[in-house]
């Protein structure tokens, strides 16, 4: 090969490369340009779980991870409204982000290596740290989880909820019967009918579905936990853009969070002096650009959904029917595992 041969040989890989690079970064942005088109998100919720992801009466929907919805909205696309909420069932939610039925999925799932490698998913956070425990009857006399051995229990099937039961009884050398259900409202209404003698599912979803009983009095939830489920949203893997933007929204909600910034203050907090404030509200640096955003994205989110403690307490905390205590979601400074990258 002569040298202008190989010259022209070189070129042609260089010109492919940058077609390459081309391609990816357009299939990179696919998501973001979709959304913006179309003018609204399209968010994959739960069908119905009180506290996290459910519509009342008139179709009015709302719950933690639906504030996570909006929140998305606001920052993409200026008005936390545009959203179109998709209920999707644990088995149809990874085949509708998988085919692109929806945007993002934010509907109280757990983060696995499964999941995160096998499913063609990424999580882009953690919302909620959560684990799994039992609910039963208050007149079974049971005090722990322990004590079940040759009980049935109610679980719902296609989730790790399944898995961990096994898990837990096969490490503590007892006997069960799974009674299996697809969905939880099914697995639920076995339970109140005695058909089993514990149901089983994430906590958090315990103090919700406990809610839905007939008498939530007659219910309690044991103090085992029985497993780690962090949940959050998850989005298509190959698109790096829409990835970075949900997880920093999340990331803005908890540095809000962590600086005071709330719904009722962020316009007055615009004049702060304080550093950390003025490049979370966008007044200074220009930190959306990266993200394919205007530099108050993140004033937005917080403006009309609040930051992440707003969140919690308005949906499943001291300020909802649930009562759940922060905990674990509470932030890094306060002893909780809640903790996001600063901007800079």
């Amino acid at each position: 090969m002569t040298h202008f041969a190989r010259r022209a040989a070189l070129a042609a890989v260089v010109l492919a490369g940058l077609a390459g690079l081309t391609g990816a970064a357009s299939a990179q942005t696919k998501t973001l340009d979709t959304v913006k088109q179309r003018g609204q998100l399209v968010c994959g919720v739960n069908v119905g779980l009180p506290g996290f992801g459910a519509a009342d009466d008139k179709g009015v929907w709302s719950g933690l991870d639906v504030d996570y919805c909006k929140a998305i909205a606001a920052a993409v696309l200026g008005d936390a409204g545009k959203v179109r909420y998709v209920p999707t069932t644990t088995k149809e939610r990874f085949t509708a982000l998988q085919s692109g039925e929806i945007d993002v999925l934010n509907r109280n799932t757990t983060w696995t290596i499964s999941r995160d490698s096998s499913l063609g998913l990424s999580f882009a956070g953690v919302n909620y740290y959560d684990g799994q425990g039992f609910m039963v009857k208050k007149a079974a006399g049971v005090k722990s989880g322990k004590e079940l051995g040759g009980a049935t229990i109610c679980v719902q099937t296609g989730t790790t909820t399944e898995l961990n039961l096994a898990d837990f009884f096969r490490i503590n050398n007892l006997q069960y019967k799974p009674l299996v259900f697809e969905k939880m409202d099914e697995a639920l209404r076995a339970y109140q009918a005695n058909r089993c003698d514990a149901f089983t599912t994430d906590a958090s979803q315990l103090y919700a579905v406990r809610l839905l009983t007939s008498n939530p009095d007659e219910h309690i939830v044991l103090p085992d936990i029985i497993s780690k489920e962090p949940l959050g949203p998850a989005v298509r893997q190959g698109d790096s853009q829409w990835f970075t933007i949900v997880r920093w929204v999340h990331f803005a909600l908890l540095n809000a969070e962590e600086l005071n910034v709330t719904q009722a203050n962020v316009d007055e907090m615009l004049n702060s002096t304080h550093p950390d404030v003025k490049r979370l509200l966008g007044k200074e640096g220009d930190f959306g650009k990266g993200l394919g955003l205007d530099n108050d994205w993140a004033y937005r989110a917080v403006k009309q959904v609040g930051n992440y403690g707003e969140v919690f307490e308005r949906n499943v905390g001291s300020g909802s029917r649930l009562k759940i205590d922060r905990g674990l979601n509470g932030l890094w400074t306060k002893g909780g595992l809640q903790y996001a990258p600063p901007i800079r």
